[in-house]
């Protein structure tokens, strides 16, 4: 399992996923914060960015706000 901290650009002109650092990435979606889309779109980057499925990314803190910590299993 591995942790990784994201600060989320929702409503971006692309998705787009960039490093910061080892654990600590800014991620941003084309998505709007409504009804959860942005989270949804987040966690398929991410998981398409680590190459594993999108059930194995869990939003475990932050999912009403900008800065998230995300669970990678596998």
């Amino acid at each position: 399992m591995r942790r990784i901290f994201i600060k989320a650009r929702a409503g971006a002109r692309r998705n787009e996923v960039k490093r910061v650092d080892e654990t600590h990435f800014v991620v941003s979606v084309t998505e709007a914060p409504e009804k959860g889309r942005a989270n949804e779109a987040i966690a398929e980057l991410i998981a398409e960015h680590f190459g594993v499925s999108k059930s194995s990314v869990q939003i475990v803190a932050g999912a009403s706000g900008r800065n998230k910590v995300l669970e990678i299993v596998g």
